[in-house]
């Protein structure tokens, strides 16, 4: 909620849910069982977070704000999850599908860290950690940067760490368009996606529709 660019951008409306309600809507479409955690902070501005959680009955975890590492280390810690997959609440357009075949491809390479950012347009991806590399991540980070983000340590070190990369099909392969809702531009685009598209917004049509937004 204390976001600089967009102020209490995760419960803003989109198309009448709040940002954090797709998120959730879509993670709930996984084809695995999973526990859907929101790791929020203890900043009491996120005390709406977790009143919002509470209402739909969804985990909450609440963490340090700036030490984004260490919050999903203890979360994960606490839920004892072996694999963790990282969906941020600014992006109401995962693609749930690319994201059942990312967890099929970390599991079968037995990854420690899986990816499909590079492919699919940003806000559209997702990310997978083994729990090992994570507690590795948290044991062994240094720099700033390293806890403001969750995987700046295996980024930079892929030495370390078996990778795996999605390959996306042709028709979602759009890295350059921006479906994340990171300021203002971002939130109007956002919405006249979901408005436009009326239901449950396909990566194909949110590729489409983020052309014709001016």
């Amino acid at each position: 909620m204390g976001s600089t660019r967009l102020p209490g951008k995760v419960l803003r409306p989109i198309n009448g849910r709040p940002l954090l309600g797709h998120v959730l809507d879509r993670a709930a479409c996984l084809k695995r069982p999973a526990t859907t955690v929101v790791a929020t902070t203890v900043n009491p501005l996120d005390d709406l977070i977790a009143r919002f959680c509470t209402e739909r009955r969804t985990e909450v975890f609440r963490g340090n704000e700036a030490n984004v590492l260490d919050r999903y280390h203890k979360c994960a810690t606490a839920y004892g999850f072996d694999h963790i997959v990282r969906l941020t609440a600014d992006n109401p357009f995962a693609d749930i599908g690319e994201l059942d075949r990312l967890i099929e491809l970390h599991l079968d390479r037995e990854a420690d860290f899986s990816h499909s950012f590079s492919v699919l347009p940003i806000g559209v991806g997702a990310e997978i950690f083994r729990f090992g590399a994570l507690e590795e991540s948290a044991r062994c980070s240094t720099e700033p940067h390293h806890f403001e983000h969750v995987d700046e340590y295996m980024l930079e070190h892929p030495e370390r760490f078996k990778t795996a990369q999605l390959d996306a099909v042709a028709a979602k392969r759009f890295p350059q368009a921006r479906l994340t809702v990171d300021d203002e531009v971002d939130y109007r685009r956002a919405c006249f996606i979901a408005e436009q598209a009326g239901g449950r917004v396909t990566t194909e049509q949110a590729i489409a529709l983020c052309s014709q937004f001016a």
